[in-house]
Protein backbone atom coordinates (compact mmCIF):
# COMPACT_ATOMS: atom_id res chain seq x y z
CA UNK A 1 0.00 0.00 0.00
CA UNK A 2 1.39 3.66 -0.73
CA UNK A 3 1.84 5.50 2.17
CA UNK A 4 -0.15 8.48 3.38
CA UNK A 5 2.14 11.74 2.62
CA UNK A 6 1.42 15.35 1.68
CA UNK A 7 0.33 15.66 -1.98
CA UNK A 8 3.12 16.27 -4.49
CA UNK A 9 1.96 18.53 -7.44
CA UNK A 10 5.00 17.80 -9.75
CA UNK A 11 3.53 13.44 -9.26
CA UNK A 12 -0.26 15.03 -9.41
CA UNK A 13 0.20 16.84 -12.55
CA UNK A 14 2.78 13.75 -14.06
CA UNK A 15 -0.35 11.37 -13.00
CA UNK A 16 -3.31 14.12 -14.78
CA UNK A 17 -0.85 14.73 -17.73
CA UNK A 18 -2.03 10.56 -19.61
CA UNK A 19 -5.34 10.29 -20.68
CA UNK A 20 -5.71 6.57 -19.36
CA UNK A 21 -5.03 8.07 -16.26
CA UNK A 22 -7.70 11.28 -16.21
CA UNK A 23 -9.76 8.29 -17.79
CA UNK A 24 -9.94 6.24 -14.80
CA UNK A 25 -10.41 9.43 -12.40
CA UNK A 26 -13.42 10.02 -14.52
CA UNK A 27 -14.62 6.78 -13.85
CA UNK A 28 -13.67 6.69 -9.84
CA UNK A 29 -15.98 10.15 -9.63
CA UNK A 30 -18.87 8.29 -10.71
CA UNK A 31 -18.16 5.13 -8.14
CA UNK A 32 -15.33 2.87 -6.81
CA UNK A 33 -14.42 0.30 -8.70
CA UNK A 34 -12.13 -3.18 -9.17
CA UNK A 35 -8.78 -2.84 -11.27
CA UNK A 36 -10.65 -5.41 -13.22
CA UNK A 37 -13.78 -3.65 -13.85
CA UNK A 38 -11.28 -0.79 -15.25
CA UNK A 39 -9.65 -3.17 -17.56
CA UNK A 40 -13.15 -2.97 -19.90
CA UNK A 41 -13.09 -0.07 -21.40
CA UNK A 42 -9.44 0.14 -22.56
CA UNK A 43 -7.53 -1.47 -24.84
CA UNK A 44 -5.04 -2.69 -22.53
CA UNK A 45 -3.80 -5.44 -20.27
CA UNK A 46 -4.65 -5.64 -16.82
CA UNK A 47 -0.72 -5.22 -16.03
CA UNK A 48 -1.22 -1.84 -18.18
CA UNK A 49 -3.85 -0.62 -15.95
CA UNK A 50 -2.52 -1.20 -12.80
CA UNK A 51 0.64 0.76 -13.75
CA UNK A 52 -1.79 3.31 -14.40
CA UNK A 53 -3.28 3.04 -11.13
CA UNK A 54 -0.30 2.83 -9.07
CA UNK A 55 1.06 6.34 -10.83
CA UNK A 56 -2.61 7.62 -9.63
CA UNK A 57 -2.05 6.26 -5.95
CA UNK A 58 1.51 7.94 -5.83
CA UNK A 59 0.25 10.91 -6.67
CA UNK A 60 -2.38 10.55 -3.73
CA UNK A 61 -5.18 10.72 -6.48
CA UNK A 62 -6.35 7.20 -5.66
CA UNK A 63 -6.55 5.00 -3.05
CA UNK A 64 -6.99 1.11 -2.32
CA UNK A 65 -9.44 -0.25 -0.47
CA UNK A 66 -9.13 -4.48 0.71
CA UNK A 67 -12.54 -6.15 0.16
CA UNK A 68 -12.29 -9.97 0.19
CA UNK A 69 -9.82 -11.11 -1.92
CA UNK A 70 -10.00 -7.69 -4.27
CA UNK A 71 -8.77 -4.14 -3.94
CA UNK A 72 -11.55 -1.54 -4.59
CA UNK A 73 -10.07 1.82 -5.80
CA UNK A 74 -11.59 5.27 -4.73
CA UNK A 75 -10.91 8.68 -5.52
CA UNK A 76 -8.91 10.62 -3.23
CA UNK A 77 -10.10 14.44 -3.88
CA UNK A 78 -7.22 16.20 -1.71
CA UNK A 79 -4.64 15.53 -4.61
CA UNK A 80 -7.08 17.01 -6.75
CA UNK A 81 -7.93 19.99 -4.37
CA UNK A 82 -4.22 20.75 -4.26
CA UNK A 83 -4.03 21.07 -7.86
CA UNK A 84 -7.08 23.01 -8.04
CA UNK A 85 -5.95 25.59 -5.51
CA UNK A 86 -2.55 25.78 -7.43
CA UNK A 87 -4.07 26.43 -10.64
CA UNK A 88 -6.22 29.46 -8.89
CA UNK A 89 -3.40 31.63 -8.24
CA UNK A 90 -3.25 31.66 -12.05
CA UNK A 91 -6.20 31.98 -12.77
CA UNK A 92 -6.19 35.30 -10.88
CA UNK A 93 -3.24 36.13 -12.67
CA UNK A 94 -5.17 35.62 -16.17
CA UNK A 95 -8.33 37.27 -15.38
CA UNK A 96 -6.61 40.46 -14.49
CA UNK A 97 -4.43 39.99 -17.72
CA UNK A 98 -7.79 39.65 -19.34
CA UNK A 99 -9.67 42.60 -17.67
CA UNK A 100 -6.87 45.07 -18.85
CA UNK A 101 -6.57 44.12 -21.96
CA UNK A 102 -10.93 44.37 -22.23
CA UNK A 103 -10.24 48.27 -20.77
CA UNK A 104 -7.66 48.86 -23.74
CA UNK A 105 -9.57 47.50 -26.44
CA UNK A 106 -12.94 49.33 -25.19
CA UNK A 107 -10.56 52.24 -25.02
CA UNK A 108 -9.46 51.84 -28.78
CA UNK A 109 -12.67 51.73 -30.23
CA UNK A 110 -13.83 54.04 -32.17
CA UNK A 111 -16.54 56.24 -30.51
CA UNK A 112 -18.67 56.77 -33.08
CA UNK A 113 -19.80 54.27 -35.73
CA UNK A 114 -19.52 55.71 -38.83
CA UNK A 115 -22.69 56.15 -41.51
CA UNK A 116 -23.28 54.32 -44.10
CA UNK A 117 -23.61 55.54 -47.22
CA UNK A 118 -27.09 55.77 -49.40
CA UNK A 119 -26.72 53.17 -52.49
CA UNK A 120 -27.86 55.21 -55.49
CA UNK A 121 -30.53 52.98 -57.56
Amino acid sequence: MVENRKSDLSEIFHALSDPTRRAILGMLVRRPHHIGELVAPFDMSFNAISKHVKTLERAGLVERELVGTFCKLHLKSKGLSDAYHWLGAYELFWNERLNKLEALLAESEPKTKPKRQKRRS
